[in-house]
Formats: structure tokens, C-alpha cells, sequence
């Protein structure tokens, strides 16, 4: 009797998936690129540069209502649309449904100086019981 001699057979290979996450991660940081590039753009309906000084204070924990004046005249209230004849109006109407709230205004630095006191002049009137300018921290070159 003859023995079968034993075939020879090759170790199964057997196919393990690999993903190729390097095109993801492409992708991905091309839109982190494009939101960090678009985000600032969304804060406020036009630009707004605001004037500088050292020894910023804080934000407050205080509530308040923001109203920005730009250089082209336009008036924003919490990023709405104020009609300019209409902004001593809108102002009081704000002040009577929330009396406790403060009103930062946050005026471009190419605002002149009359506007901005006449518009502190009416807050005063309308009994904000406190108005702030918001502006930015003069940068350790001393410019601005």
C-alpha cells in the first residue's frame, strides 16, 4: 500500500480592510481652515474698529444690551438694523422692557466725537443706569 503523500498547500492569506483616513483628514482641515477664516465675519453685520487704550477692564457679569454705531452711520442694536431718526426711540423702548439692563455701545474709531456725546447724552436721558465704550487693548507696541 502505497501512502499518499502529502500536498503541499500554501497558508491562506486572509484580506484584513484597512481605511485610508488620510483624504478625511484633508477634508477636514480644509473646512476647519474655511470656518476659522469665515467665523469673525459673522459676529457683526459690518466692521467695526474700535479705539484702544491700556488697562482694559474686564467684561462685567452685569447684563447689557449692545448698540453699534460704524463709520458709514449705520446703528446695529444686538446685530439688528436701527433706523438713525429712529435710535433714541428704539433705545427707550429697550430701556422700559428691561430697565436693569446697561447699554454698551460699540462705536468704529473714525466716529466723531459729537456723535458719540450726543448718543451718550440720550442714554443718559432715557435712564440707562449705566452706558459703557466698549474698545480694544492697546497692543504692547504702544500704537494706536
Amino acid at each position: 500500500m502505497q501512502k499518499a503523500s502529502p500536498t503541499f498547500r500554501a497558508p491562506k492569506r486572509t484580506l484584513r480592510p484597512e481605511i485610508n483616513v488620510t483624504p478625511l483628514v484633508d477634508v477636514v482641515l480644509v473646512l476647519l481652515i474655511i470656518f476659522m477664516v469665515i467665523a469673525p465675519q459673522l459676529e457683526a453685520g459690518e466692521r467695526v474698529e474700535l479705539p484702544t487704550i491700556q488697562n482694559v477692564e474686564r467684561k462685567s457679569k452685569l447684563q447689557a444690551m449692545t448698540l453699534t454705531v460704524t463709520v458709514s452711520g449705520r446703528f446695529l442694536l444686538e446685530k439688528e438694523p436701527v433706523d438713525p431718526a429712529r435710535v433714541e426711540q428704539t433705545l427707550t423702548d429697550e430701556h422700559k422692557k428691561a430697565p436693569e439692563k446697561r447699554l454698551v455701545v460699540k462705536a468704529d474709531k473714525g466716529i466723531t466725537y459729537g456723535k458719540m456725546r450726543t448718543l451718550f447724552a440720550s442714554a443718559k436721558k432715557i435712564g440707562f443706569p449705566g452706558v459703557a465704550l466698549m474698545v480694544d487693548e492697546r497692543g504692547k507696541s504702544g500704537t494706536n
